[in-house]
């Protein structure tokens, strides 16, 4: 079996999920959309496809002039039901693959803090992340697309994790991070952001020392029950 994580910046890759995706016997691949390459890549031929995040909006199509045809390649995949997951900018790209509007949020909302977990996302792979703080790096939501279940929201962002059958599975929020160093590029460039969301550096290296590792190991849970799920 084989995984392609699709990369949107480099320091935003699989982090966390490596371990149970290979785990679940997968040979690990990744591409980013600035590679050469990234135009022809063909996302129907893994068997599983993993959608990461990025400091982009899927909106911004006249800056980024690979979203539209990933778009496109995403929507190829979902309509042949092929097991994807995204996260965060990956959710959003699906979201609009499925027909959704994708557009700016209320507020920046960044730093550890729970989702609340529905009934629906109770009986799901995402029950793994009730009660636990899990990084939030984003400014951006969607429409919840039709045929979707919502599964889990926070305060200010109601679609944090939503899933179409047994085969998709998309969140918001970062539960691939806890562990991974390249958190400091995310913190290093992010000082507006921060300021916006009324946060500093410090805080958030404090949280992800204390919470870091507890909120991985809930991502990874999530992620392994959901693969086997997919057999």
């Amino acid at each position: 079996m084989r995984a392609l994580i699709v990369r949107h910046t480099d320091y935003e890759g699989a982090a966390g999920f490596r371990r149970p995706i290979e785990a679940a016997g997968y040979s690990f691949s990744r591409i980013d959309v600035l590679d050469p390459a990234f135009g022809e890549a063909d996302f129907m031929a893994p068997d599983l496809l993993v959608l990461m995040g990025g400091p982009m909006g899927v909106y911004e199509r006249d800056k980024h002039s690979w979203i539209d045809g990933e778009v496109a390649r995403i929507a190829a995949r979902l309509q042949a039901d092929l097991p994807t997951i995204g996260i965060c900018l990956g959710s959003q790209l699906i979201a609009a693959a499925l027909g959704a509007a994708v557009y700016p949020g209320p507020v920046q909302e960044i730093g550890f803090g729970p989702v609340t977990v529905n009934p629906a996302g109770m009986a799901s792979p995402v029950s793994h992340l009730a009660g636990t703080p899990v990084l939030h790096w984003h400014g951006d939501t969607f429409d919840l697309p039709d045929g979707c279940e919502l599964l889990a929201s926070s305060g200010v962002y109601p679609h944090q994790a939503y899933r179409r059958g047994t085969r998709l599975l998309a969140l918001q929020c970062h539960p691939e991070m806890g562990e991974d160093p390249r958190i400091s590029r995310w913190i290093d460039g992010g000082s507006a952001d921060l300021a916006a969301a009324g946060t500093d550096a410090a805080a958030i290296w404090a949280d992800y020392a204390s919470h870091g590792p507890r909120a991985v190991a809930a991502g990874r849970a999530m992620l392994t029950e959901w693969l086997l799920g997919l057999r």
